[in-house]
């Protein structure tokens, strides 16, 4: 019996694609503004002291108002950068955009001269980039592991930010996929315990 489920990852992350490369660039802003706003709004964000946030890519929500909302609430905000030749990654403290470089995979990342080195994520809460969630919290990215990596040892709060359309009631995990603990889009709030 076949158990490979990469091609229905695979799948998955195509019709993910589709839909928001078909997604008009105004309903985008807004249901990127509502599901930060919506984010902003919710107690596990408010009574944090550090965020862990991504710069985001032409196709995923925008987290640009989060990253700016956070700064002005004097939290400290943590983005990824890529470890070379490896499939883990470790948070930079941002205070400027400027601080930012085109790094792993064409994604903006901090530049580690620029930037400190995030140690302490006792405080924290993660949000995490994702092509499609599932109702459990599973998600999809694009393959390389590294945030399942990064949730397998991290203790805090994790989210996910999401489309609607790219809400699936059921995504195929293997063992070492790991949940968030809510999913936001701009219609539904979803909450779990994670596993």
């Amino acid at each position: 019996m076949n158990n490979d489920i990469r091609p229905q990852k695979n799948n998955l992350r195509a019709q993910a694609l589709e839909w928001r490369r078909a997604l008009h660039k105004g309903e985008k802003q807004r249901m990127d503004f509502k599901i930060q706003e919506k984010v902003l709004n919710l107690w596990k964000y408010r009574e944090i002291n550090t965020v862990l946030l991504y710069y985001p890519k032409e196709l995923e929500v925008d987290t640009r108002l989060l990253i700016q909302r956070s700064w002005a609430l004097g939290k400290t905000v943590a983005l990824p950068r890529c470890v070379p030749g490896t499939n883990e990654m470790e948070f930079f403290i941002l205070t400027s955009f400027a601080q930012l470089e085109e790094g792993s995979f064409g994604v903006m990342e901090p530049r580690p001269e620029r930037c400190e080195l995030l140690r302490d994520f006792s405080d924290a809460l993660c949000v995490v980039p994702a092509l499609v969630y599932d109702k459990k919290g599973f998600r999809l990215g694009y393959g390389k592991g590294f945030y399942d990596r990064f949730l397998s040892e991290f203790n805090g709060e994790s989210i996910g930010m999401i489309y609607s359309g790219c809400v699936a009631d059921e995504i195929p995990h293997g063992k070492y996929d790991r949940t968030v603990n809510a999913v936001i889009t701009e219609k539904d709030n979803y909450f779990f315990n994670r596993e």
